[in-house]
């Protein structure tokens, strides 16, 4: 990797890297495009990671290791809650690391604060880092757009709109060539008929390990109009904050679940939603969150987990086709389907 290269373990302040000069490099990327992405997982067992840690965690030592990553930027508040303890192996094997919180109080002024350290740590102003969120907010509308088309017009699939909004944690480490395909893909999408699927899906929870899942749920009559976690880190309300601190203010995925669920029932709504897939991953604390979603969302929900797998295993395969059936009698008892 380049002298100028950074990894993130999860969504950060992009602007104020490109700001710095920085080429930012999503290592959870990496790992789950990788065709091998189980080695990198065998490398953290083998130093020692304990098998009832999450994979994710695994993947991204694996990759710092196999990549020679150099420097790397952790979130220790407001995500995983084995960040620290990953930064400090990490630390431990010549890796510079750079720490980054998103503030739990949920308060403009903490996230200001956190901010700011985050551009004094890398020598950039707020000047220089609004220049470049307003560049950055150009190729975040064309990702916009496609969710939008995911939706309105039913013309993207639930995995094109899971790869272009996850893509955006760092645009595929070239911003630039992000911009000229993500242009390309939709002259290419507003050309195409529309999907017929009838039951319309909500996915929520961390970025799935097994992406078949889409591709799976279309045998039954069933796609994914919403991306929860995805579109939060394509950041699609940028446009609409003053400024950096609003914009990371808004951002739902690292404040608590109550922030969470009010955007996911207004997109519920909006979307026209039938059901949600509740994805969580193995020995992640978020799991837990399942009980309150449950109590506060009123259409059905089904809580899948994965682990180390980057496919559905049969259970889940069968899970999800029980599911989905039972939702396709429910539409055809209320009069939806034609």
């Amino acid at each position: 990797m380049k002298n100028k290269t950074i990894g993130i373990t999860t969504t950060i302040p992009y602007e104020v890297l490109m700001a710095a000069g920085y080429n930012v490099v999503d290592l959870n990327n990496i790992f789950i495009t990788s065709k091998d992405y189980k080695k990198f997982i065998d490398m953290a067992e083998r130093q020692g990671f304990p098998k009832s840690c999450c994979a994710w965690q695994k993947g991204i030592f694996g990759v710092c290791m196999d990549k020679n990553v150099s420097e790397i930027v952790g979130v220790t508040e407001g995500d995983c809650s084995n960040t620290k303890a990953l930064e400090a192996i990490l630390d431990m094997k010549g890796i510079k690391i750079h720490s980054f919180a998103f503030p739990q109080s949920h308060d403009i002024c903490d996230i200001k604060t956190s901010i700011d350290k985050f551009m004094n740590i890398f020598n950039v102003s707020y000047s220089e880092v609004e220049k470049v969120r307003q560049k950055v907010n150009k190729i975040r509308y064309l990702i916009k757009c496609l969710d939008e088309l995911t939706y309105t017009e039913n013309k993207v699939s639930g995995f094109e709109n899971h790869l272009y909004q996850v893509s955006a944690s760092d645009f595929n480490s070239d911003i630039y060539k992000f911009e000229k395909d993500m242009k390309n893909k939709l002259e290419e999408i507003k050309k195409r008929k529309p999907f017929t699927q009838k039951l319309r899906l909500g996915f929520i929870g961390v970025p799935p390990m097994p992406c078949d899942i889409y591709d799976y749920v279309e045998k039954f009559n069933a796609r994914f109009v919403y991306n929860e976690v995805q579109r939060e880190f394509a950041f699609s309300r940028a446009m609409e904050a003053k400024n950096i601190y609003e914009q990371y203010y808004d951002y739902t995925y690292p404040y608590d679940i109550k922030f969470r669920l009010s955007e996911i029932k207004k997109q519920i709504k909006e979307r026209k939603i039938d059901a949600l897939i509740h994805y969580t991953q193995a020995f992640c604390h978020r799991q837990i969150e399942d009980i309150v979603i449950k109590n506060e969302i009123n259409i059905p929900i089904l809580t899948i987990e994965g682990d180390k797998l980057n496919f559905l295993d049969a259970r889940t395969k069968i899970r999800l086709e029980a599911f989905l059936d039972m939702l396709q009698d429910l539409i055809i008892m209320n009069g939806k389907e034609e």
